[in-house]
């Protein structure tokens, strides 16, 4: 988490809840068992007057959220007509990085929120994953092992022990604005139970949100996950799980190469690039390269907030765009080894990579070239001339984000994109006079294996509306943002969520610290004034925890538990000196770095226009030559009644349509395949959980008689699961903590 808004925060809290009910821990049953961890970035500021350093805003936000999300799935008595209950079971700890909110669950299950104070450990997203990475799974599971090591134990048996349960543990990593349901959790934690050598398993991402941009997104997501996530799983792995929900294997992590080379500190331009751009990218490349498989589940759905507005997708999208290719180039380098290792890379599968490298690196040449069909077309003009005048506005776009500002270019990408979007009307009503030709034949192919696409997931057929605002918007999605994303390179900055927008106004501070110190099981240390505040007792306008704390002599036992104990406090000291110390200021260093993004950004942005700019001359070319290297075809109208015009089309440009095209029929057999596929796992899911609540009921469990209908009448693409039906899974085998 870092500047989520409370309406963002709810989300996720609740998916927490959810699992926590289906999944209670005081069932002795379970095949699973849960734990959460929130770690929060930045979530302390200075305040005028004090000593200490305060939460701010964002955390007090999300404590107030779990309070009312605890309430809610606590609720026994349906009456309207009472008080808010204290929380039962909560403690606020003092630790190196920060500070540490533990919550009990109403189901048992513990949920930890770890502040993170900037000034003390390091922020930003991957060094928060390697923060639990080594909580987790060194301090929680490793540990143990060692200590009854130490105590004399066999260490054979405490290593195969320890193999195993390292073997079924996994991490769900999330977002903090993630919305899911438990089923979706299931399905992932199926994959990596049946398949010992996954290492990794994604879901059905969906976008949410309101406006144009969100309409956009939600249809290239589809596409996304239909065409291209269908295409790696079948034919090789999945290269990038997403770290808004994704399933990790605890043994793939702790695997050679992979945990400790992800706490690799940027030193150069492109590590910055790859390592802090996409860490989510980069992890699963990792994890490819040591031989692991990483799997799409379109069947386990999850929900995360899109970009509502032209800018800060186009930030976001800075960041994806160059970060996806460093780390295509960097898995396709490694390509030979890499199949050596690992069984799910092919030779076949790295063509295919190269392939669609290849397409991307050629994109905005081939959206220059649908231009000037269009252009050609409108205005009746000679190709050659339309080709040059399609040209002509990208050339002047990249030369001006070279000397204008981020938000400038933007705005003038958004302009551009309104006027492409008319070219693109322009370019679809042409198609009913060269329906015959390559590429009448190759848009309305694509439409009609889109709408075919659609209909194999029922669930989202809908979402084809959103496909005519896509259709027109090509130009920006692949041509601008293009452009945008190779100049603005060097910048490394985040993008998303600079500034938070509060949706929901929260309770006042006061009114939340009151709450805190509800809880009957603990009481709080104020670090600030050196005072225990009692059950009404008073605090800062903020909960407080200092830097520095010193332990108040009067304090119970039962008080001091506001410090974590020494063996703990020592594991993080270790590892904040190895990994995780504040990055100091070094304005040498910084001013390196910045030239040398700069060149890096240069160089590549070199390469991509020399190869557009050598693709359009070839195309300029051929076509300035005339007829003698060219195919003839006869225009025809819908009617299939010739025009008696011809049409005279390059054979290089015939290839590359044909090419594109076979990419495109790949990715719609391995679709369909997977369809067939995903239908089968769902079916035996859905058929263990049914047995599973029956055997459960007869035990003596309440569940709702409803539950085993609807899960009869769901289809296979629909997870959802209702938080009124905690429903648990009794399979043969180890317990699966999560």
């Amino acid at each position: 988490m870092w500047h989520e808004s409370y309406d963002e925060m709810m989300k996720m809290i609740i998916s927490m809840f959810r699992l926590d009910k289906y999944r209670p821990r005081k069932n002795t049953n379970n095949d699973v068992s849960f734990e959460s961890h929130i770690y929060f970035d930045d979530a302390f500021k200075d305040v005028k007057g004090s000593k200490g350093r305060h939460v701010n805003e964002y955390a007090e936000d999300l404590v107030e959220v779990i309070r009312e999300v605890y309430n809610i799935f606590n609720e026994k008595d349906s009456c309207i007509f009472k008080e808010s209950p204290p929380l039962p079971c909560q403690r606020i700890l003092h630790t190196p990085y920060g500070g540490r909110l533990e919550y009990t669950l109403p189901n048992g299950n513990l949920l930890m929120v770890h502040f993170k104070d900037k000034l003390l450990i390091r922020h930003k997203k991957r060094w928060s994953q390697i923060m639990y990475l080594y909580y987790i799974l060194g301090w929680r599971l490793t540990r143990k092992y060692f200590k009854k090591f130490e105590q004399g134990g066999d260490e054979n048996g405490l290593r195969e022990k320890m193999m195993k349960e390292k073997d079924n543990t996994y991490l769900l990593a999330l977002d903090g604005d993630t919305d899911f349901q438990p089923y979706a959790v299931m399905l992932l934690i199926d994959r990596l139970k049946l398949y010992p050598r996954v290492g990794a398993a994604c879901g059905r991402i969906h976008p949410t949100g309101t406006g144009p941009m969100v309409w956009y997104q939600k249809f290239e997501y589809a596409v996304g996950h239909w065409l291209q996530k269908t295409a790696e799983h079948v034919f090789g792995s999945v290269l990038c799980s997403p770290g808004c929900f994704s399933l990790f294997r605890g043994t793939a992590l702790m695997d050679d190469n992979v945990m400790k080379r992800y706490t690799t500190k940027a030193t150069e331009a492109s590590h910055y690039v790859q390592y802090d751009q996409g860490e989510d990218r980069w992890l699963c490349t990792l994890l490819l390269q040591q031989g692991w498989r990483v799997e799409y589940n379109a069947a386990s759905d999850a929900y995360t907030n899109a970009p509502q507005d032209f800018k800060e997708f186009y930030n976001q999208r800075r960041r994806w765009g160059p970060s996806t290719m460093a780390n295509t180039i960097d898995l396709l380098g490694s390509g030979s080894l890499t199949s050596q290792r690992n069984s799910s890379i092919s030779k076949p599968f790295i063509l295919y990579q190269i392939l669609s490298m290849a397409a991307s690196i050629l994109g905005p040449a081939t959206i220059c070239l649908m231009i000037s069909g269009s252009l050609s077309f409108i205005l009746d003009i000679d190709p050659n001339v339309a080709l040059v005048l399609a040209t002509v506005p990208p050339v002047v776009y990249l030369l001006l984000c070279f000397k204008l500002k981020s938000d400038t270019q933007i705005a003038i990408a958004a302009v551009m994109s309104v006027l492409y979007a008319f070219l693109m009307i322009g370019t679809a009503l042409s198609i009913q006079q060269t329906i015959w030709t390559p590429s009448g034949l190759f848009i309305i192919g694509l439409v009609l294996m889109n709408i075919i696409t659609a209909a194999l997931h029922p669930k989202e057929f809908h979402l084809v509306v959103y496909g005519l605002l896509y259709f027109i918007s090509i130009p920006s999605g692949y041509l601008l943002l293009t452009i945008y994303s190779m100049v603005n390179m060097n910048n490394v900055s985040w993008g998303t969520r600079e500034t938070g927008v509060q949706v929901a106004a929260p309770p006042p501070a006061k009114a939340i610290t009151q709450r805190i110190l509800q809880a009957k099981c603990c009481k709080f240390l104020c670090w600030d004034s050196g005072k225990v505040a009692d059950q009404n007792g008073q605090l800062p306008e903020t909960v407080v925890l200092a830097n520095e704390p010193k332990v108040n002599p009067n304090l119970t036992s039962q008080d001091n538990n506001s410090l974590l104990n020494k063996e703990e406090e020592d594991f993080w000291r270790e590892l904040q000196k190895l990994y995780l110390e504040p990055l100091a200021e070094d304005k040498e260093k910084q001013k390196k770095i910045t030239n040398d993004l700069k060149e890096l950004r240069n160089k590549v942005t070199f390469i991509f226009f020399i190869c557009n700019a050598m693709w359009l001359v070839a195309t300029f070319t051929l076509q300035a030559i005339g007829t003698s290297v060219t195919i003839k075809i006869p225009k025809s109208n819908l009617n299939l009644t010739q025009t008696r015009e011809y049409l005279f089309i390059d054979p290089v440009g015939l290839m590359f349509l044909l090419g594109f095209a076979s990419l495109l029929l790949i990715q719609f057999f391995a679709m369909f395949y997977h369809r067939i596929y995903t239908l089968i796992h769902f079916v035996a899911f859905v058929n263990t959980e049914s047995k599973t609540e029956r055997r459960q009921s007869d035990d003596g469990m309440q569940i709702p008689d409803m539950l085993e209908n609807e899960l009869k009448d769901d289809k296979y693409f629909d997870t959802f699961l209702s938080i009124e039906n905690p429903a648990a899974i009794q399979q043969q085998g180890q317990e699966t903590p999560v």
